[in-house]
């Protein structure tokens, strides 16, 4: 058997060869378009623009409407949906061309996204480029990446039955599966990057686990705020129109529904719970003291005053979308951390085996 250095720096014609920088290029350019769809997500929330498309085709939806005709066919269709009759009955093309474009684009780029991973990865796996390890989760991302699309549709066909806006618990499950599939990205991008700069510190991975599984519970009520406005209830910072515990948090029945369903409670725990990671974040990048952990700290701050900033504003637009972008981020340095203080695999994902 082969020792553990032989493994990682093979020699000779039937040795082993790790995988091109390609590879991890074309991963990084994959996490960069889920980032840009995460984003365009949130504009086309806070636009109102997500229910602007009544019907999903996944290969004809690639073309718009071109003629006059075509476009009142389409704003006929959008009238007829809750939103439509409901909200913007009034609307003509040329408004409804508004909210139409954005919601396109949406859809185009998570399709771009699609052909991103699928494309590439067949190049590499017909010219053996790839190791069976990695051939597994990079179908898996593919896989993934199509679920995220249904899960997608799911969300806003519930906004077209009898309600004028989705599903916030589907909005929720929506952007949460992006943010996964970004982070499952991410974390394929380390493991192909060179390993010299880990150290074995379990400490720090358990901090860090346990902080990425709060960014996520924290995103969880934020797009739970967004699904019901709830952004819009209290603009106020550091206390809730005045109150540091506003009036209303249970005024629905069972009192556990309010945590979910009722806005001023939903902004109220998001807000706390936004509070601790912060503190959490920072007490970590204190302890570790280590690059990628300062850089975890420094963003944390930036997010929380993206928060504060979004609350005053009155969810102004383009300050709510890079918010949620920054959550992403600061997902993605806690990640960095994580990775970065596991010890060297023995046996790189990267490795393919030649002979």
């Amino acid at each position: 058997m082969p020792d553990d250095e032989a493994l990682r720096f093979p020699h000779g014609p039937a040795a082993m060869k790790t995988v091109p920088t390609a590879v991890r290029n074309w991963l990084i350019v994959v996490a960069a378009m889920i980032l840009v769809m995460i984003t365009l997500g949130a504009l086309t929330r806070l636009t109102e623009s997500g229910l602007s498309m009544v019907e999903w085709h996944p290969i004809t939806g690639v073309i718009p409407p071109f003629s006059e005709q075509a476009w009142q066919a389409e704003l006929k269709e959008y009238l007829s949906s809750p939103q439509g009759r409901l909200v913007n009955p009034d609307f003509n093309v040329a408004q409804f061309k508004q909210i139409f474009w954005l919601e396109f684009i949406h859809r185009l780029w998570g399709r771009l996204i699609g052909l991103a991973v699928a494309l590439p990865l067949a190049w590499f796996w017909l010219r053996g480029r790839l190791s069976p390890g990695l051939k597994l989760r990079l179908v898996s991302l593919l896989v993934l990446g199509g679920l995220q699309g249904a899960l997608g549709w799911a969300m806003v066909a519930s906004g077209l039955v009898d309600r004028p806006s989705v599903s916030h618990y589907r909005l929720a499950a929506h952007l949460l599966a992006a943010v996964a599939l970004y982070a499952y990205t991410v974390w394929l991008v380390l493991e192909l990057s060179p390993g010299e700069v880990r150290r074995n510190d379990r400490g720090t991975r358990r901090a860090a686990t346990g902080l990425m599984v709060f960014v996520f519970v924290v995103m969880t009520f934020g797009a739970l705020m967004a699904g019901l406005r709830a952004g819009l209830m209290h603009n106020t910072f550091p206390t809730m129109s005045g109150y540091w515990i506003p009036p209303g948090m249970f005024d629905s029945s069972p009192w556990w529904i309010n945590i979910f369903d009722n806005g001023t409670t939903v902004q109220f725990i998001h807000r706390w719970l936004a509070k601790l990671l912060a503190l959490g974040v920072l007490i970590m990048a204190w302890r570790v003291r280590r690059p990628e952990a300062y850089a975890a700290g420094a963003m944390v701050v930036v997010q929380f005053c993206l928060g504060v900033a979004t609350i005053l504003s009155g969810v102004e637009i383009a300050v709510a979308a890079i918010h949620q972008a920054g959550a992403v981020l600061l997902l993605t340095t806690l990640i960095v951390v994580r990775h970065r203080a596991m010890p060297s695999p023995s046996r790189p994902l990267s490795v393919i085996v030649r002979g």
